[in-house]
């Protein structure tokens, strides 16, 4: 079923878990991923990042995803991931997306107020939740040299105003975490997570889930994430689950590339001990 994130936050923070939010770019991946949550009678946040755009038009998404999603009998989120542009988000809410993120988290505080109260309005008058981000998460290639970093970790006070003048309905936070493949070892700031959490009553997310390790992951679900957003681990699993086997066409490749999906879903719906 078809349905926004708000009521799935509200359960999750309830229950101390957090809900995956892996990203599909093709009808298998989106497939795949819908196929787990049925079968583990699990929710799913199914997530088209503005950037795939290249694969992938908005429309064509929102089809695939209204599709797969109003069949499952399980809840599924059709969110629009990493919305950089107005014009990007508005079709995702015109065409049947029922949660999108404005990501204007490069900007500086006032501009991301700005735009991120755009999108709020104009998504709140039809039914579809919002998420921004506070701070900044930066990428795997350098994150990890902290001398050199384009991250920002989210300061507890910022994040307050920020939700008083947004109304946002959930907030992506920068705690240690980077997007794609880390190189290094990830050093995840509990103690950030901590003083947002107690001081903060909307639902939390993390971006760059991928490498950050099983245990840390586990740690941040139990303690405050609502949603753990997953991609660059659930690629190189479909292609690792490719290199494994002596492949003779089109259709034994893309079975090993769904299993690996599927293998690496399931395993990650273990670690957010989602419910």
């Amino acid at each position: 079923m078809l349905v926004t994130s708000k009521e799935l936050f509200e359960q999750a923070q309830k229950g101390n878990y957090a809900i995956p939010a892996p990203n599909f770019v093709n009808d298998l991946s989106l497939k795949t991923y819908v196929k787990c949550a049925e079968e583990k009678k699990l929710p799913l946040l199914a997530c088209f990042a503005e950037v795939h755009t290249e694969f992938m038009e908005i429309e064509e998404a929102a089809l695939l995803g209204k599709y797969h999603a109003q069949k499952a009998n399980v809840p599924v989120v059709l969110h629009l991931d990493h919305g950089m542009t107005y014009d990007t988000i508005m079709k995702a809410i015109k065409n049947g997306f029922t949660s999108v993120m404005i990501d204007a988290s490069s900007e500086s505080f006032d501009e991301n107020v700005r735009r991120t109260k755009e999108i709020v309005k104009a998504a709140h008058a039809v039914g579809v939740v919002v998420e921004a981000e506070i701070g900044h998460v930066g990428a795997g290639e350098n994150y990890e040299n902290h001398t050199h970093t384009d991250s920002i970790y989210t300061e507890v006070e910022e994040a307050k105003r920020f939700i008083e003048l947004t109304n946002v309905d959930s907030l992506a936070i920068s705690i240690g975490t980077a997007h794609g493949a880390y190189k290094g070892e990830p050093k995840i700031s509990f103690d950030t997570l901590q003083s947002i959490r107690t001081q903060i009553d909307t639902p939390l997310v993390l971006h760059g889930g991928s490498s950050s390790g099983d245990a840390n992951l586990n740690r941040c679900a139990v303690n405050g994430i609502s949603k753990i957003n997953i991609f660059t681990d659930l690629v190189t699993a479909g292609m690792d689950e490719i290199n494994k086997h002596d492949s003779q066409n089109i259709f034994e490749i893309n079975d090993h590339f769904a299993n690996g999906l599927y293998n690496c879903l399931s395993h990650y719906y273990d670690v957010f001990q989602t419910r």
